[in-house]
């Protein structure tokens, strides 16, 4: 347990920005979730919408450094190849 008053502070923050980080995760796991859902319904006009929030959705995982650019470019690359063979 901390003791010290800046301590204590530093602890309350990380709680706060670990329940936003994992906010954030879990909102991009259900839209990723929530376009394969579409793509297997091959319902064109969500597809497009849905793949503009998991786009949006990735972008702000990466600038917060909670995903790896990479992870973010293999995904969308792939998320792309589904919706191209509809």
């Amino acid at each position: 347990m901390a003791n010290h008053k800046s301590a204590k502070k530093r602890t309350r923050q990380a709680l706060k920005r670990k329940l936003i980080n994992s906010q954030i995760l879990s909102q991009l796991k259900t839209n990723i979730n929530k376009f394969t859902e579409l793509i297997k319904a091959k319902n064109k006009e969500g597809i497009d919408k849905s793949f503009n929030l998991v786009n949006s959705s990735l972008a702000k995982a990466t600038k917060k450094g909670l995903i790896k650019k990479q992870y973010m470019s293999r995904k969308l690359s792939s998320l792309s190849k589904k919706t191209k063979n509809i």
